[in-house]
């Protein structure tokens, strides 16, 4: 009797022994359990912890609750402006409703990726290839509510949708790049018109500082001979403006009057010609060579020429018919 009691109470630990491990389950921190009794789904999600359940009767599915990465196929189309392009992009979303995500949806997973790849091609058909390339924020934001809308009634709430990359054909590459270029071209062109013309308002300030000081012009002169001579060069090209003589002209001293000639004396009868003295007081009153080449210029030759004041010796003939 004693061992028939014996053994039925060893057959009844094992029994409930084996209850209890067809009948626990776990439930991890990130997932939520789901208790269907004949294929219904009992009221109340089991939280995480040890949960139990009756074997053979009650089904214990598990839900992630985690954020979800799920990438979007790269998606040919054309936009607005006719432009071919290859877009892909990158969704993330989470489960906020265990029960609608699991009896709502056969697979919420594919159904969010169909949903991302077709909300990607509407959205590349509406926009143009600048919004594409410049403007992310708005077609993500655009992008995530078109998801958003049906993912609400699976128990998926989409958390952010990102555009990673847009591929452009070559042809479009390299028009793009001329563009680019010619734009840079046009800038560098007015950037440097507004250069001269700056430069013009300063050289046009200068100039009227040199014209009320003409000394300055020297000194940008010899500043210039400074810096050309500072190259060790072999030859130095000079310029040497017109402004230089006119500034040397003017702090030249006033040239002297030059002294009244004296008369010849009268000449005697033309039958008869000049007598021996005459001859010789006229011979005697010619200026001699070296005289001539000191006396004062004639006042033909006086006055400037180029800013120099030449002070020139009469001509040959006129010395022959002075010593006549």
């Amino acid at each position: 009797m004693v061992e028939e009691l014996l053994t039925a109470a060893i057959a009844a630990g094992v029994g409930v022994a084996v209850y209890m491990g067809a009948a626990a389950r776990v439930v991890k921190q990130y997932e939520r359990g789901l208790v269907f009794r004949f294929g219904r789904l009992r009221e109340g999600i089991r939280p995480p912890g040890f949960a139990m359940i009756v074997p053979v009767i009650d089904r214990l599915h598990k839900v992630n609750m985690q954020i979800v990465t799920l990438p979007v196929p790269a998606q040919e189309g054309i936009t607005r402006d006719n432009v071919t392009v290859r877009v892909d992009a990158v969704v993330y979303f989470k489960v906020v409703d265990p029960a609608n995500a699991i009896v709502a949806v056969e697979d919420y997973r594919f159904a969010v990726s169909q949903m991302a790849q077709t909300s990607l091609r509407s959205i590349i058909g509406k926009s143009d290839l600048d919004d594409l390339l410049s403007n992310r924020e708005m077609l993500n934001q655009g992008l995530e509510l078109m998801i958003d809308s049906p993912a609400v009634g699976w128990g998926v709430q989409i958390d952010r949708v990102e555009i990673k990359d847009v591929s452009l054909p070559e042809t479009m590459k390299r028009s793009m790049a001329r563009q680019a270029e010619a734009d840079r071209e046009r800038r560098a062109r007015v950037i440097n018109a507004d250069a001269e013309l700056q430069a013009s308002h300063k050289l046009a300030e200068a100039a009227g500082v040199m014209s009320e000081q003409p000394a300055a012009l020297q000194l940008r002169l010899l500043h210039t001979i400074v810096a050309v001579a500072a190259e060790k060069n072999s030859t130095l090209v000079l310029p040497f403006p017109v402004e230089l003589l006119r500034f040397l002209e003017r702090s030249a001293p006033p040239p002297a009057a030059a002294p009244a000639r004296e008369e010849p004396a009268a000449a005697g009868p033309a039958s008869e010609g000049p007598g021996p003295a005459e001859v010789d007081d006229a011979v005697d009153a010619a200026p001699a060579p070296d005289a001539l080449d000191g006396a004062p210029a004639p006042d033909a030759l006086d006055g400037p020429v180029d800013g120099l004041m030449l002070d020139a010796p009469p001509p040959e003939h006129e010395r022959d018919g002075l010593r006549e």
